[in-house]
């Protein structure tokens, strides 16, 4: 097989970096039949095989491919990460060297690679609507009193945080719920099963007893909230099998009623277990009647945390209950070894494992989840319930780690791994494993973690926390699904200035679908009153709420610039004005004067849609002159011409003047706006301009004259000098001498009126 490397440009913006360099350069791959095995330089999970079909470069063609002076390069989409594949020339000194063959003629193919999958629309509400507990989370951790430890105390911080992480653990519950009912849904299959929601689910609500206990309880034991979480996500024994054996006159006859029973004692379910004791009673072994008529009230009365208002009474019920197991011990042993069997097996011996867990020996409650078909979260859960019941939180991590030596979670199963890193206190391996899973998990269980001091706060390789790693590969995902950048973008400016930095380059290159705004009349009129509208407003509120000034400028001049090429001017100079942009205002007011210098009838158009900009900026002082006068200079020249149209004469000669007077236009227009005023000062049925005003068109004409005779008639003539067909001065000039002309005539007609 062939190999190459594949070189990106710099400024490609990709967002799956490394955590040391802010772009993907090299990746590398090997071409065999069309299957392409992509292993790319970077930290994050991005390594694949893809088949191309048909095959991009067939197997050791590569080498021939190369002699001809090309190679295979990659590109990444801004929209949704996506890459494609294609065939390229090399490098310059390459193509030189080998005179490449052109292939221009030629079908190239392009494959495009999305390293994610994106969500579908199911999922897609999901992450939509977890965002919002997102949101609020944010709000919360950036709070003043909260980030002020003499305004919050630490429980109460908790307390917060376990309120919205309940939150979260409510919705996927309903997650699962929805996704587990039989619906038709019209998109297909969910992406994603009911069982992974389950697993979310668990791996969520584990993490809130374990690490966000209610308020007050951050000491007290933690058996009876596992075993409630045990019970509630992992149901053994079944409801079935207590229907099946319900049913049955001599329950005891049955093979499972045994390890039915010793599993509801195990798990601390009372009533399914004095329940089939009761049943007992009916058994013809007089020495079992006794022994279960002892059982059932110390099942009962077994203390729970829960039924106590402090722990020291807890614990002296405690020990006065552990008394009772122990005589219940000693009765048990009493019964002699002929009478501890019945018909169907050897009852004493079950009664025996029993009486174990209730006196909290570990080696008979983990000999007895083994063989139940337990694991190691049921022995963890048990060791906290019979064991050790005043274990507390930060007790568990060791006892976890003695179980998990013997009894080890099951590698292939993420879920049952995360379990076991929670139960260790092992938080590497927590977001090691969850992002396996899902990165959904990982990123809101890392914000959690970060918030309660859970992480080592030493950056990965100096340039960014393990919190804003995993929040990134998540945001990474959402990147695959454009309908999802709001979101996105939250993600990243979540985190610090290498998220911040995504989210830029995400935001400016976000289509922004101005056409669509454009084609209705009154929502062009709002954008040029200043209102930003669509997909803009969008950009623009999240710059604004995250203070990315910069980048609000940027996108206004993205949109300015898609303006311009459609010469839609007025919209083009509106989002200049919003991005402050008065050289890009600048250039615009130029391209609407080059439509007059073009002899475009759309010039008086185009300059009365970028009129009311100078009402705006009027009253503005970080507006440059020069671009200001430019802008006035336009709108007014404009406003002259279309007065011209309607042969509003009277108008059109005080506008002429004025545009003089007020001093706003550029040198190089005089010459221009002096031709037009032949028209005017030949007028005959009335003298348009008073002798002063005609006198200081005069001056502006010697005022040319002279510059042009010292050699600076570009700068006074340039613009005429186009107008006339690009010829040299002396058309001009000739331009300039009719005006004279006309000047000479009404003076002479002003000459004869005054006298």
């Amino acid at each position: 097989m062939s190999s190459l490397a594949i070189f990106f440009s710099e400024s490609w913006p990709s967002p799956r970096r490394t955590a040391i360099n802010d772009y993907v350069k090299i990746l590398h791959h090997s071409v065999s039949f069309g299957q392409l095995d992509l292993s790319f330089n970077t930290t994050m999970d991005f390594a694949g095989t893809y088949t191309t079909v048909p095959a991009l470069v067939e197997s050791g063609a590569f080498s021939d491919l190369v002699e001809k002076g090309q190679t295979i390069s990659a590109a990444q989409s801004p929209l949704d990460g996506s890459i494609n594949l294609f065939v390229t020339p090399t490098n310059d000194a390459l193509a030189q060297a080998k005179k490449p063959e052109r292939r221009e003629s030629e079908e190239q193919p392009i494959y495009f690679i999305n390293p994610q999958n994106p969500p579908s629309e199911d999922r897609r509400m999901f992450l939509a609507d977890t965002f919002l507990i997102f949101s609020a989370l944010q709000k919360l951790l950036n709070a003043p009193e909260y980030q002020q430890p003499s305004l919050l105390g630490a429980d109460r911080k908790v307390a917060l945080l376990r309120k919205l992480a309940i939150d979260f653990v409510n919705f996927i519950k309903e997650s699962w719920i929805h996704a587990s009912q039989p619906l038709t849904r019209p998109g297909g299959p969910p992406q994603f099963s009911s069982d992974h929601y389950r697993s979310l689910y668990t791996c969520f609500s584990l993490f809130v007893v374990l690490f966000l206990p209610e308020e007050g309880y951050e000491q007290a034991p933690v058996g009876d909230e596992l075993m409630e979480w045990l019970n509630t996500h992992f149901i053994e024994p079944s409801t079935e099998e207590g229907d099946h054996l319900s049913s049955l006159d001599r329950p005891w006859e049955d093979e499972t009623f045994w390890p039915y029973l010793t599993r509801s004692i195990l798990r601390g379910l009372n009533k399914a277990s004095t329940f089939f004791l009761e049943a007992l009673s009916k058994h013809p072994s007089e020495d079992l009647f006794h022994l279960t008529e002892t059982m059932i009230p110390l099942i009962e009365s077994q203390p729970r945390l829960q039924n106590f208002h402090t722990e020291r009474d807890f614990t002296q019920s405690y020990r006065r209950w552990k008394d009772r197991v122990k005589a219940l011990r000693i009765d048990l042993d009493r019964v002699p070894e002929e009478r501890r069997s019945d018909d169907f097996e050897n009852w004493w011996e079950r009664m025996s494992d029993i009486v174990g867990i209730l006196e909290g020996r570990s080696d008979v409650v983990k000999r007895v989840c083994e063989e139940l078909g337990g694991d190691w979260k049921e022995v963890c859960v048990a060791w906290g319930i019979f064991v050790d019941p005043r274990l507390r939180r930060q007790d568990l991590f060791d006892t976890a780690a003695e179980v998990l030596d013997e009894m080890e979670a099951d590698p292939t199963n993420f879920e049952d791994s995360i379990h076991a890193a929670m139960f260790s206190g092992d938080f590497t391996r927590v977001l090691e494993y969850s992002p396996k899973l899902d990165l959904w998990l990982s990123a809101h269980l890392v914000i959690f973690m970060e918030a309660l001091g859970l992480l080592d706060v030493t950056n990965l390789d100096g340039d960014m926390s393990i919190r804003d790693a995993t929040v990134l590969d998540y945001a990474e995902y959402l990147y695959s699904d454009p309908a999802l950048w709001r979101i996105t973008t939250h993600y990243m400016y979540s985190c610090d200035e290498i998220g911040k930095q995504r989210g830029d380059t995400l935001l400016t290159h976000i289509p922004l679908r101005l056409r669509q705004h454009t084609t209705d009349t009154q929502t062009a009129d709002r954008i040029r009153s200043g209102d930003v509208v669509g997909v803009l407003k969008d950009v623009n509120e999240v710059c604004l709420q995250y203070n990315r000034e910069g980048v609000r400028r940027s996108v206004c001049k993205i949109a300015a610039r898609i303006f311009i090429q459609e010469k839609n001017y007025g919209l083009a100079a509106s989002y200049c004005t919003s991005a402050e942009d008065w050289i890009g205002l600048g250039h615009i007011i130029d391209y609407v004067l080059e439509e007059y210098v073009e002899g475009s009838p759309s010039f008086v158009e185009h300059a009365s849609a970028i009129a009311p900009i100078s009402q705006k900026l009027g009253p503005r002082s970080n507006v440059g002159g020069v671009f200001f006068h430019r802008l006035l200079f336009c709108t007014r020249y404009a406003r002259f011409h279309e007065l011209l149209q309607r042969q509003d004469f009277s108008e059109a000669a005080f506008d002429l003047v004025s545009i003089f007077q007020s001093d706003v236009a550029p040198t190089a227009w005089w010459a221009v706006v002096l031709c037009d005023a032949v028209q005017l000062l030949d007028y005959e049925p009335a003298l348009l301009f008073s002798s002063a005003q005609a006198s200081m068109l005069l001056r502006k004409l010697e005022e040319i004259s002279v510059r042009v005779a010292h050699g600076a008639g570009s700068d006074y003539l340039g613009v005429l000098v186009r107008m006339c067909d690009g010829k040299d001065e002396s058309e001009a000039l000739k331009r300039l001498k009719l005006v004279r002309l006309s000047l000479a005539r009404y003076f002479a007609k002003c000459t004869v009126l005054d006298a």
